[in-house]
């Protein structure tokens, strides 16, 4: 067994990857860019090792600096987490060859199965059976778009060299097959370094189930039961479920045994995850998508199913052991469901979400715990979340006895997740686990794609506005001087001689909404709120704690947790977070201008860089035609001219970074302004 083993990853992955060697006995090695000097995963390692800037190509993803790093520790193996370099057959080789033990799979099945195309044709013939699509590799642009024609829409793009949803590509129309491929192109070279491209058959109404396996190296290979994850936007997972409630032991048995005869074809060893694309009405009629030669994001609800601890299994199988199980000694006991934490915002348009990178430092952080609740995470107070790496921050997993209750446990635990001073998705999957296909266990792929626009809150609640404008008011209360006085003049409590006292006027804004203004009279204890045009509301702080504010709001008492930094106050309950700051509505209104002319302004969506350029300084342009395309944690945003016109302002280039809600672009609509005018 090893006693050293360097983390080629970050975040909640390497915390996981250090809990289960710590309990093994094995010392931990956590590697850091500039940007995670301080992360959670440096802390809890037993060493940490710099090995460069915060640009992943020069950090996490640079071969030679983890192989100096695992050098000048004395590791002995490699373990890679899941995402960068975990799925790499060239670092694993690196690995090898530079005298250490990759703890992962060997480097040929790691290259065959990165490679969909190859590994489709491996499966099939090993008697499994495969989703129709394209054959053979390299196919340029022009061929993919003549197989898309001939498979029928509606078809799916995928990288050829990787997952987890990055550069896949749904299209139903053949006409915008063109620009979806070269933007398939450009996603997968930026996530995997390479642009290869398949396309497959789009099942309509499909639900995705994977079967974890476990092969050591004494050609013993295991399937673990399944997973249920089917819940998924753009293309990426955002709630899993062992097992599924779509499955029977028979259809259950038949694709574990077809998963192993995947990983036997490919010479598998260690823990990983083959994919299937499954008809809910048909479940017999499953097919295979691709292998994932890693550990997954989701290997908890697995755990928590079957007992086994897969990291520990991952670190024995590579260490020579062989697994003392049969695949008869694996019994899944109970339901488990898990939920993703991303950095996201939600916005709304029409019945479109679009889910955002979102930036800041987490100002306040409550995780849940408990029976039945287990947290995977990589934050701390004080974390700075950029939009360089990917945008999940925890998981929260919830177990129980059945699924009813696991997915009751769920939902309590992310009302009790609290991340101030970043947007999450947290509120949003908590209402989607009450949804009633959810409940039900009727689920497809395209369930959240339909169905979100009605999850997202629309608008602030009064209550919050009011709590913020307290602590506000609050705020301006002059603190006693050393002899304990206080001027009774400065006290803003709206006293005047005769006639009620004054209203205080706070304007107040809340990001992708508009600005409310909120009137505050303080007479004694108690005080009268006014929120926007409302009537005036009666209200008072009945406590404010570090973290924590609770507002009496008429007659109803509200609890939030609180952190504030001058005029921004973040406040959240039940896993919602809002952040409204103070508004200048003059300030404001001086920035306008043409370059700020409502709808005619294209602003940044998110934090991002900018790397594609379509439109001029004086194009005439269509309603709806893409201007400007933004990066942001390995995904796409396109800016799309909001009606007919010229552009009249491009302030940006390919590769300027910009800031959430800089105006990218103005189009003047034809006959207000510019050369139609």
């Amino acid at each position: 067994m090893f006693d050293t083993v360097l983390i080629a990853n970050r975040g909640e992955i390497a915390v996981r990857v250090i809990r289960s060697l710590r309990a093994m006995g094995i010392r931990s090695v956590a590697v850091h860019s500039d940007a995670d000097a301080d992360a959670r995963h440096v802390r809890e390692a037993d060493t940490a090792v710099r090995i460069g800037p915060a640009a992943a190509n020069e950090s996490y993803l640079h071969v030679e600096r983890l192989l100096d790093a695992a050098r000048v520790t004395g590791a002995q193996a490699v373990h890679p987490g899941y995402g960068f370099l975990a799925e790499n057959a060239a670092f694993a080789r690196a690995v090898t060859d530079a005298g250490l033990v990759f703890i992962g799979p060997p480097a040929d099945a790691i290259e065959l199965m990165g490679d969909k195309i190859r590994a489709k044709e491996t499966v099939q013939a090993a008697g499994v059976p495969v989703v129709p699509g394209s054959s053979g590799s390299g196919l340029t642009d022009a061929q993919l778009a003549d197989a898309a024609r001939g498979i029928g829409m509606p078809v799916l793009l995928k990288p050829s060299a990787g997952g987890g949803g990055k550069g896949m590509r749904l299209v139903r129309d053949a006409a915008v097959l063109e620009d979806e491929i070269a933007a398939a192109r450009r996603e997968a070279r930026a996530s995997f370094g390479d642009d290869t491209l398949l396309v497959e058959r789009f099942i309509d109404g499909p639900r995705h189930i994977e079967i974890q396996v476990l092969a050591d190296g004494h050609g013993n290979v295991l399937h673990l039961g399944e997973r249920e994850c089917s819940l998924q936007r753009r293309h990426q997972k955002i709630i899993e479920e062992a097992p599924s409630p779509l499955l029977d032991a028979a259809t259950r048995a038949a694709m574990g045994a077809a998963a192993a005869d995947a990983a036997r074809a490919c010479g598998y060893r260690g823990a990983g995850t083959v994919e299937f694309i499954v008809p809910g009405g048909d479940p017999g009629a499953y097919c295979f998508m691709e292998m994932n030669t890693r550990l997954q994001v989701e290997h908890p609800v697995t755990e928590l199913i079957t007992g086994l601890d897969l990291v520990e299994w991952q670190v024995r199988v590579a260490a020579g052991e062989a697994l003392p199980l049969a695949q008869d000694d694996v019994t899944l006991t109970g339901h488990a469901v898990e939920a993703r934490i991303c950095a996201e915002t939600a916005r709304v348009t029409g019945e479109r979400v679009d889910f955002l990178p979102s930036a800041g430092t987490v100002r306040l952080l409550r995780e849940p715990a408990g029976d039945g609740v287990r947290t995977d995470s990589g934050l701390t107070e004080g974390t700075e979340v950029g939009t360089t790496y990917d945008p999940m921050l925890a998981k929260v997993i919830a177990y129980g006895p059945d699924r009813p209750t696991a997915l009751r446990r769920l939902r309590a635990a992310l009302a009790d997740t609290t991340v101030l001073g970043v947007d999450t998705n947290t509120a949003f999957l908590r209402a989607l686990l009450a949804h009633p296909d959810v409940v039900a266990g009727d689920l497809d792929t395209g369930l959240v794609d339909r169905d979100a626009a009605s999850l997202v809150p629309t608008g602030v609640p009064d209550e919050v506005y009011a709590a913020a404008a307290l602590l506000g008011q609050a705020a301006l209360a002059p603190r006693p001087d050393a002899g304990g006085w206080t001027d009774p003049f400065a006290v803003p409590s709206g006293f005047r001689l005769g006639g009620e006292p004054a209203w205080t006027v706070h304007h107040l804004k809340a990001p992708g909404h508009d600005p409310v203004t909120v009137r505050v009279r303080a007479a004694g204890d108690a005080a009268q709120v006014r929120v926007g045009d409302a009537e005036p509301v009666h209200a008072r702080l009945a406590a404010v704690e570090p973290g924590r504010v609770q507002l009496a709001w008429a007659g109803v008492t509200h609890r939030f947790h609180h952190a504030g930094d001058g005029g921004l106050h973040w406040l959240g309950r039940d896993g919602a977070g809002w952040a409204v700051h103070t508004h200048d509505p003059v300030a404001a209104a001086l920035r306008g201008g043409a370059g700020a002319a409502g709808a005619d302004a294209l602003t940044a969506p998110m934090p991002g860089t900018v790397t594609v350029v379509k439109a001029a300084v004086g194009d005439t342009v269509e309603a709806g035609q893409a201007l400007v395309i933004v990066e942001a944690m390995k995904m796409e945003h396109v800016i799309s001219a909001p009606h007919a016109g010229t552009v009249t302002e491009l302030d940006v280039t390919a590769g300027s970074t910009v800031a959430m809600d800089q105006i990218l672009a103005v189009v003047d609509p034809h006959g207000t302004g510019g050369e139609d005018a």
